[in-house]
């Protein structure tokens, strides 16, 4: 149970990475409405992705 929320957290953060990434590239699924909020979606991700990578490193120790 201990690994299980902070492998959840890097899918997740994967995922919206990935879509938001999408977004910024070609324009596919939001048709690039807004550059910031991609941009800040992106950050976002890396800092999720971050923090669950911390939480599960800490929890091995």
């Amino acid at each position: 149970m201990t690994k299980f929320l902070p492998l959840t957290g890097m899918i997740i953060s994967g995922l919206i990475g990935i879509l938001f990434l999408a977004d910024l590239a070609v324009g596919f699924p939001f048709s690039r409405v807004s550059l910031p909020l991609d941009v800040g979606f992106l950050v976002s991700s890396l800092i999720l992705a971050y923090l669950s990578w911390s939480v599960l490193d800490t929890a091995k120790s």
